[in-house]
């Protein structure tokens, strides 16, 4: 369904957003009430609220319908506001540092995923992030794309950018605007970026799909990956962001695999392993949640010990997840009886990975190896 306005419960508040905007509002419960009580019975946009959009967004939606204008979310019980969602491990690129390992192209079918994007509006969330892999090479992608915003998520997107350029993937972004496009960057040269995806083309691909986004006024922020093979033109990275006028984030420190494996780890650069802020906790499975291709929910991209067959189990099944949480975070293994685990700088999941990998102490605890009680 097309809509213009977002109107949407957010943990203990009641949100008043726009697709494809960054900014929002706040609005109060009684007034929540009287926008979700006016669209079930087919009323016209109240004038307060047509004075909000325009001097929000300089839109101008007095006199219109509810019904065709504003979506309303329902209140969640569940207390979910934001998740991610890897439509496939599948990607057309090859990075020695991918932390997925094995590429599989598998997921759920159409009726399944209904159910997953489903449940997860009935969970309450908002912010939907789609993933892989590389989400747009999925063979249901669009489908995907157009569901979840017309169930009223506010949608990012995390790419490689290689086939956003083509017409049918700028006209669902620009018909269906998504919050945030996040794009991977893997060098600043055909020769360093092609070498790290080990796919010729990749990186003429990206600026393609880049230069596109910009043209339709998409919504970009940059992810600059800083791997052992293109950390000498880090600046370079930094200078093309900044000329694209694109917000930008450096990543440096590479994870293991999210099986344990060891195989992304040698892709590290050392001069650029920093030292993580330490860990103050998170909000991972108990506002936050993470699906897998298969529609199995865990705490988040990292801790996937335990999950949750949303497809099978319902909305419901997601009751479980706040105890999970809290069971994977407690520090156990490697980590258990360290008298410094207060001033860690990664969480427990994490940590689990790393030991897992065999990585370097130094890779994960950035306590002195003297220190550590084992």
């Amino acid at each position: 369904m097309a809509y213009e306005v977002l109107v949407a419960p957010f943990l203990d508040k009641h949100l008043l957003l726009r697709p494809g905007e960054q900014s929002g509002a706040t609005i109060p419960a009684p007034l929540y009430v009287e926008l979700r009580d006016t669209a079930s019975c087919s009323g016209d946009v109240p004038q307060w609220l047509a004075d909000t959009v325009r001097q929000s967004w300089d839109l101008d939606i007095a006199g219109r319908a509810m019904v065709s204008t504003v979506l309303v979310r329902d209140e969640s019980p569940y207390g979910y506001c934001r998740a991610s969602y890897e439509l496939n491990l599948g990607c057309n690129f090859d990075c020695a540092h991918c932390y997925l390992a094995q590429k599989r192209f598998e997921g759920l079918d159409w009726q399944d995923r209904e159910k997953l994007l489903t449940a997860m509006r009935d969970a309450g969330v908002v912010w939907l992030q789609m993933t892989g892999g590389e989400p747009m090479i999925d063979r249901l992608w669009a489908e995907t794309y157009r569901y979840a915003y017309d169930l009223g998520m506010m949608l990012s997107v995390s790419t490689n950018a290689s086939v956003m350029w083509k017409p049918e993937n700028i006209a669902l972004l620009t018909e269906r605007r998504p919050y945030r496009v996040t794009v991977s960057v893997y060098g600043a040269s055909e020769e360093s970026f092609d070498g790290l995806t080990k796919r010729r083309g990749s990186f003429r691909k990206f600026q393609r799909g880049v230069e596109a986004a910009l043209a339709a006024g998409l919504t970009l922020s940059l992810n600059l990956i800083i791997t052992e093979s293109c950390a000498h033109e880090e600046q370079q990275m930094i200078g093309m962001a900044e000329q694209w006028g694109l917000p930008y984030h450096v990543f440096s420190n590479m994870s293991p695999t999210i099986y344990g494996g060891a195989e992304s780890l040698p892709a590290q650069s050392k001069e650029h392993l920093r030292e993580r802020k330490p860990f103050g906790g998170c909000h991972a499975g108990h506002t936050f949640f993470h699906s897998d291709p298969h529609g199995r929910i865990s705490i988040c991209k990292v801790g996937r010990d335990e999950q949750i067959d949303l497809v099978a189990e319902g909305v419901e099944g997601l009751t479980r997840l706040g105890r999970i949480a809290d069971r994977l975070m407690l520090r156990t293994g490697g980590c258990s009886g360290c008298a410094l685990s207060g001033s860690c700088r990664v969480c427990r999941p994490l940590a689990k990975l790393y030991q897992e990998a065999k990585a370097p102490l130094q890779m994960y605890c950035q306590h002195a190896p003297q220190e550590v009680t084992a």
